[in-house]
């Protein structure tokens, strides 16, 4: 593989990417997905080493690193809170100068996105958002790729996104602008996608894509080719539970909501899912959903990346 022009910068927001390394990116996971379906090895990053900073649980963020990393030839070491206390046992500095004397790149899952910046700023690899408060970029990436699979391309698609103007409607919009694909976000007054994000992802898309925050499903939802959803309480919201679920309740992805985008719409939600609340048992097991493929393609997806960080 030649190098890539991404090897070792660092990816805190989708939008550290360019349109065109991001359809490098994207490219590369489609290959690696399909050389693992037909049982090629593609030891690509043998001798690499990639460690997994975690302040937060994960499921596929974890698995889809430690699993992705060891089928390129290297090797993932987990770091959970209590051996590493971000900013608490050790300053975020030391730990970046640390981690960064031992390891090719750093996958950090954090509270607050601050702590992400400080660590990219003191470390000599490159350092990979896993999810912050602010972005979830690499979640957005296997979206993107799931959405491609789908579709066969994402320029001219337009996707609505139901719910809290989060860290993944933020990186949402910014890789929908890229990808030339519009964009609405469709969320309760009072819980819309930073407005900052909002204006970057418009100057990213230029005049042929739309990129919208609205509160009407109807509106947000005409003409939609995909509909994305999210829990309406995040990891650290978990107090507010039951005052988002009244505020949230009309958003409910059902099959009513369904039948205001395209017949064939697809169904994407990054999980976990509270089955009930953002998003129906029928419509998540239903024929339009592919959130487990979805699920699947962070596998890919982060793959793909890791071999432009490092390859």
């Amino acid at each position: 593989m030649e190098e890539s022009s991404l090897k070792g910068r660092d990816l805190l927001s989708i939008a550290d990417l360019s349109a065109a390394e991001l359809s490098a990116v994207l490219a590369t996971a489609a290959k690696l997905k399909s050389e693992t379906q037909q049982k090629i090895p593609h030891p690509i990053l043998a001798g690499q080493t990639l460690a997994l900073v975690f302040e937060k649980p994960s499921l596929r963020t974890r698995l889809s690193f430690d699993v992705g990393m060891f089928q390129l030839g290297g090797r993932a070491f987990y770091l959970a809170p209590q051996e590493v206390g971000l900013g608490k046992r050790e300053t975020i500095s030391d730990v970046a100068r640390v981690i960064s004397r031992m390891c090719s790149v750093i996958v950090a899952r954090v509270f607050t996105h601050e702590s992400l910046v400080e660590l990219a700023k003191y470390s000599e690899v490159p350092v990979v958002n896993g999810l912050s408060d602010f972005e979830h970029p690499c979640q957005a990436l296997a979206d993107l790729l799931t959405i491609q699979e789908r579709f066969g391309q994402l320029a001219g698609l337009k996707m609505a996104y139901i719910g809290d103007g989060n860290n993944m409607a933020h990186s949402l919009m910014l890789g929908a602008a890229l990808s030339g694909m519009s964009i609405s976000v469709i969320s309760p007054p009072g819980f819309e996608p930073n407005e900052e994000v909002v204006s970057q992802a418009r100057r990213l898309a230029g005049d042929k894509v739309t990129i919208k925050a609205v509160h009407n499903l109807e509106a947000g939802l005409a003409g939609a080719d995909i509909i994305y959803t999210d829990v309406w309480a995040s990891m650290g919201q978990e107090e507010e539970t039951e005052s988002r679920r009244q505020v949230f309740r009309p958003y409910q992805v059902n099959s009513r909501v369904v039948g205001l985008a395209k017949p064939d719409a697809l169904v994407l939600h990054c999980l976990p899912a509270h089955r009930g609340d953002e998003i129906t048992e029928e419509v998540l097991e239903g024929p339009q959903s592919a959130v487990f493929q979805q699920a699947e393609n962070r596998l890919h997806a982060q793959k793909g990346l890791l071999v432009h960080l490092l390859g």
